[in-house]
């Protein structure tokens, strides 16, 4: 299989959606002429035409209400948001309109409609570009939340949500777009949405983590396997639907759990996580779930300051470490 960046792997899942399907059409901010804002939609305009790659005015509640309203119709829109910060400015259409109108309209409008950009912390962007707020869309009913942490799982991840009947909100971690890895280039590949993956077995403990935290979970667990903890890291890939029995499996082998995010701690998705073990998994526990969160302030824009902000290698195996007892 080709090694290809996860920006590729991107534009490779939209390329191939879009000559499949002849209703679907990507619409953003600078997603046209300029290519995209980082480059994910290179060269779809000159392969398909302004009439299905869109630049938009600097207007997000605008362009994902025309999203909405075209998804209604039987258009199937790729909405890209410049970073995920700006979908604030959308939430209206988002989760009054695209969440809710399925139900409301009792079954009448499906919404295939797909809300796409980068998300989470990037490099010396400050406190209002650099949100993790994936749990604010995961907690409505109706919308599916995805979060890729490999280009194999960006592609196969996003093709399922372009064909995917419901809304779908998918977050690419800003500081990933670089990072390379093996995907297939078949145009069926696809990874189904609500499946989570166990990036790595492991015996004595399980770091359950996603997007960003997924390769700093993979290098603890080598440095923790060089203190003798073996290390299960559990990448749950879409937080709505969420695969809630794959991480209690491996809690039920392990007996302890870190959670490891970069969004702040209070009422985040890794709240719910250690909500559900709980609830589910109690009695096999040996230790309390620890939680390895950003931290629970805006995001400094002084480089040294952000570094502080962020999980590292070495918090998480101190989590690791102090849920098995070892210091």
């Amino acid at each position: 299989m080709p090694v290809i960046t996860m920006r590729e792997a991107l534009n490779q899942a939209m390329r191939e959606e879009m000559h499949r399907d002849e209703n679907i059409f990507l619409m953003g901010e600078e997603v046209a002429s300029y290519q995209g804002a980082y480059k994910v939609s290179k060269g779809l305009l000159d392969e398909f035409g302004d009439k299905r790659v869109i630049d938009s005015p600097i207007t997000e509640l605008g362009f994902a209400g025309l999203g909405v309203g075209a998804a209604m119709v039987g258009l199937r829109p790729i909405i890209e948001f410049m970073t995920f910060n700006f979908s604030i400015l959308a939430t209206d259409q988002i989760v009054n309109s695209a969440a809710k109108m399925l139900y409301m309209s009792g079954g009448q409008f499906k919404i295939p409609i797909v809300f796409r950009g980068p998300g989470g912390s990037a490099y010396q962007v400050s406190s209002q570009h650099s949100q993790a707020i994936e749990s604010w869309f995961a907690h409505f009913p109706g919308l599916k939340v995805v979060m890729p942490s490999t280009p194999a799982d960006a592609k196969g991840l996003l093709k399922s949500a372009i064909r995917d009947d419901d809304p779908v909100i998918f977050i690419e971690q800003e500081r990933m777009y670089g990072n390379k890895g093996e995907v297939s280039d078949d145009p069926e590949f696809m990874i189904p949405l609500g499946v989570a993956e166990v990036k790595r077995e492991g015996t004595d403990a399980t770091i359950v983590a996603r997007s960003l935290m997924v390769p700093i979970a993979l290098k603890a667990a080598e440095e923790l396997e060089k203190q003798g903890v073996s290390v299960e890291v559990i990448d749950p890939r879409t937080i709505r639907p969420f695969d809630t029995e794959t991480i209690i499996r491996s809690v039920m082998k392990t007996n302890r759990v870190v959670i490891a995010e970069e969004s702040h701690p209070f009422c985040g998705v890794g709240a719910e996580i250690s909500a559900q073990i709980m609830e589910r998994a109690f009695d096999y526990l040996d230790a309390p779930v620890k939680r390895v969160s950003g931290v629970d302030a805006p995001m400094p824009y002084a480089k040294n300051l952000e570094k502080l902000a962020i999980p590292d290698l070495p918090r998480l195996v101190a989590a690791v470490r102090e849920v098995s007892y070892l210091d």
